[in-house]
């Protein structure tokens, strides 16, 4: 089985794809070409991407029984001992926001002293 994500690509690629794979949404291609084949289409698909993103993922004889591929995806796949894991940047452009103030809440403050006036 063969499944290709396609964002923000152009129409004629969608049109190319649909030749080998079934396009069940849009911008999503499932089939279950050959190896050979799945690699030109693969081909075909970062050659003419232009400026947008690509996910290809197939099944395999491995240990997690699937592999996939990007192209100009902000998140890459890692190989980790063996298991094809993403790795995600964080992408904060701000500092995490700064940890609670010390102490005692108002709330927990009346729950363990009780509501004295």
């Amino acid at each position: 089985m063969t499944v290709i994500v396609l964002t923000h690509c152009p129409v004629g690629l969608r049109g190319l794809l649909t030749r080998w794979l079934l396009e069940i949404s849009p911008g999503v291609f499932l089939g279950n070409p050959s190896a050979r084949i799945r690699d030109f289409l693969w081909d075909e698909v970062r050659q003419y991407a232009g400026q947008g993103r690509a996910l290809l993922a197939y099944a395999t004889d491995s240990e997690q029984g699937y592999a996939f591929r990007t192209h100009d995806h902000k998140w890459h796949p890692v190989d980790h001992e063996g298991l094809t894991l993403i790795f995600r940047p964080s992408g904060r452009s701000t500092p995490p926001p700064a940890s609670a103030s010390k102490g005692w809440s108002k709330a927990s403050k009346r729950r363990r002293f009780g509501n004295k006036p």
